[in-house]
C-alpha cells in the first residue's frame, strides 16, 4: 500500500511540474491553482510513505517517477524534442524505480 501511495505521489509530481510550466510563471490562475493542489498532495503522499520506507529509496522512486513521466508528457504533448538517447534514459529511470520497488525496502 505504501509503495502505491508513493507511486501515485510521483505521478502527482509530474502533474504539478506540468501545471507549473503551463502557469507561465504563475501568471495563469488555473494552472497555478493546479500546481498548488497537486504539489501539496504529492508532498503529502511522500511524507506518508517516508513514515515506513527508507528515505533514499522513497525519494528516488518519487523523483524518478515524476521526472520520467514529466519528460514523457513533455515529448508527447508539449512538443519537446524526442531522441533515442532520451527514450533510453527514461527506460533506465523506470528500470531503477522498478528495481528499488522490488528490493522490498521497508517491507
Amino acid at each position: 500500500m505504501v509503495w502505491l501511495v508513493l507511486l501515485v505521489s510521483g505521478v502527482l509530481e509530474a502533474g504539478w511540474a506540468i501545471a507549473l510550466k503551463l502557469s507561465d510563471g504563475f501568471s495563469k490562475l488555473w494552472p497555478s491553482l493546479a500546481f498548488a493542489v497537486l504539489g501539496t498532495a504529492s508532498f503529502a503522499g511522500l511524507a506518508y510513505a517516508l513514515k515506513s520506507l527508507p528515505a533514499g529509496s522513497a525519494y528516488a522512486v518519487w523523483t524518478g517517477t515524476g521526472a520520467a513521466l514529466t519528460a514523457l508528457i513533455g515529448m508527447v504533448w508539449l512538443g519537446e524534442t524526442a531522441s533515442v538517447l532520451k527514450v533510453v534514459s527514461l527506460v533506465l529511470i523506470v528500470a531503477g524505480v522498478v528495481g528499488l520497488n522490488l528490493t522490498g525496502a521497508g517491507h
